[in-house]
């Protein structure tokens, strides 16, 4: 039998990274807060990214020949229904993704066309009750029915664009981070929007963060989703050459070139970006900041060696459309590859007599088609609420990023503060460890945990207050209805196996899960 090649430290170093990082976390972050997002980062960095990372290690290095994942994790250390509600949440949260990129993919389509984004004047042969958000939140349910019956016939090759989406992605970080450093040389160190030592890092640049200290502490939601998809370094663990020894350097490394790539990449787009200049209008939004910045990126490059003005405006529009051209790949890729692999897992990873009807079961091909198409039912319900909801395009886009960014950072607490309860278990693997001790795995578990509770608290009651009842409800509606919906499934999994409608073979099952819990 062949040996499996072990990543080394560089190659761990660039796994965590490319599983981590987002290019599109840079200009929304430029956007709400400036230069003052930089501390934030580093924040989430210390409180969160760094020691969740470990957490998860130990966890799947612990539970390595286990096949359901984070469920398996938790279900073991805590309980099944735990495990269930904490899973089932993590698997929602790509439920909200799905919505806010159905909707958001029109942006780089339209800078591809016009190589703008004009998608707020759009409008159903001039209908005005068929226009802006509401006619994206139609277009974007024809879509979503489209990758899903793509998707349930098993035809996910289109999913390999994502490697190439990828790849193009990585290019333009590096043509953004040479372009600035040649205009800043270009300009003899001057910057577009002046950095002014610690009064930038503390002072918001956005209007709407300024003098509000709860907006300000509810931007760190925008910085704990900059670190989401760490959940996938726990499989890494046992693929890593001397873990004990390079994955506890793998991780440290791997958080200081992301936080200071982060950090590097918000200094380099104030370098080309005056903020009340080119984001101070109402058409800037969350979903096409980045298109925008990226089209100031060619113009500026073209300003600085003298281009004429109509010179600057054509390379502002080539330059978007090969942004938008990268970025739609790259979120075609990830949908097609993401309306059926959470879904699969989550399945796979627990007992089939859990889910209602034929929404367990799995087709040949692999693909849990009954499951899709109820999915696609419930992503088509949301995206129809929230798109005709009455709102601006600018608010449309607020309430998507922020129904993402609690959706996906809440299941992450199910993990940490179920952490505690895993260090106390006794006869399990435990060849890698970081935390030595059961208080260090207190301290870290609780730490992560309300770091991440009070993140959300702030995130979700900051809009309320400032009279923004609506972003607040869909921000709490995800978390809460989806808990209640996992709830719900499970009670009912549980009345039906004490009444003994399932078969002995999986009653037993269901007994060994709770006998490992106790």
């Amino acid at each position: 039998m062949k040996e499996e090649k072990k990543l080394g430290l560089m190659a761990l170093i660039l796994m965590i990274f490319t599983s981590v990082y987002g290019f599109n976390n840079i200009p929304r972050s430029y956007y709400l807060m400036g230069y003052a997002a930089i501390p934030w980062f580093v924040i989430a960095g210390i409180l969160f990214f760094i020691p969740f990372a470990f957490m998860v290690a130990e966890f799947g290095s612990a539970f390595k020949d286990e096949t359901g994942g984070m469920y398996s994790w938790m279900c073991k250390s805590v309980g099944p229904k735990y495990a269930f509600i904490g899973t089932f949440m993590w698997y929602t949260s790509y439920v909200l993704w799905m919505v806010n990129v159905s909707s958001g993919i029109w942006v780089p389509v339209s800078n591809l066309i016009f190589g703008e984004d004009c998608t707020s004047s759009w409008s159903f042969f001039g209908s005005k009750i068929l226009s802006g958000s509401r006619l994206l939140g139609v277009m974007a349910i024809i879509f979503f029915i489209f990758i899903t019956y793509f998707d349930s016939k098993g035809i996910d090759k289109i999913s390999k664009v994502t490697s190439i989406g990828g790849t193009a992605v990585l290019v333009i970080n590096i043509m953004v981070v040479v372009g600035s450093v040649v205009m800043i040389i270009a300009r003899h160190g001057q910057l577009e929007q002046p950095f002014l030592g610690t009064e930038s890092l503390m002072v918001p640049l956005n209007a709407a963060y300024q003098g509000s200290p709860i907006m300000i502490l509810s931007f760190i939601v925008y910085a704990l989703f900059a670190y989401g998809g760490i959940e996938a370094v726990g499989g890494l663990v046992d693929k890593t050459e001397n873990p004990k020894k390079n994955f506890p350097k793998g991780i440290v490394a791997a958080a200081l070139v992301i936080v200071v790539g982060y950090a590097i990449l918000i200094l380099l787009v104030g370098s080309f970006t005056n903020y009340s200049e080119i984001l101070g209008t109402d058409s800037i939004t969350l979903g096409n900041v980045s298109y925008v910045i990226m089209s100031n990126f060619a113009a500026a490059f073209g300003k600085v060696f003298g281009a004429s003005v109509a010179t600057q405006a054509a390379l502002a529009h080539g330059f978007a459309r090969v942004y938008a051209l990268i970025m739609l790949l790259a979120l075609m890729g990830a949908m097609f590859a993401l309306v059926y692999s959470p879904l699969k897992q989550i399945i796979d990873g627990t007992p089939k007599e859990l889910w209602p009807g034929k929404m367990g079961e799995i087709a040949e091909d692999g693909m849990p088609k009954n499951a899709m198409w109820i999915q696609c039912a419930i992503v088509c319900i949301m995206i129809l609420l929230v798109s005709f909801g009455g709102d601006t395009m600018q608010q449309f886009f607020v309430i998507l990023t922020a129904m993402v960014n609690v959706g996906m950072t809440v299941p992450y607490m199910f993990i940490s503060f179920a952490f505690p309860k895993f260090k106390k278990m006794k006869n399990i693997d435990r060849s890698f460890e970081v935390f030595k001790t059961q208080k260090s795995a207190n301290i870290w578990g609780y730490v992560v945990t309300l770091t991440l509770f009070f993140a959300n608290a702030f995130a979700i009651i900051q809009p309320a207050i400032e009279g923004d009842w609506k972003t607040t409800f869909w921000s709490l509606s995800g978390p809460v209805i989806f808990g209640l919906a996992a709830w719900i499934i499970y009670k009912r999994y549980e009345k039906k196996l004490e009444a003994g409608e399932f078969n002995k073979e999986n009653t037993d099952d269901v007994d060994d899960e709770n006998e490992n819990v106790a």
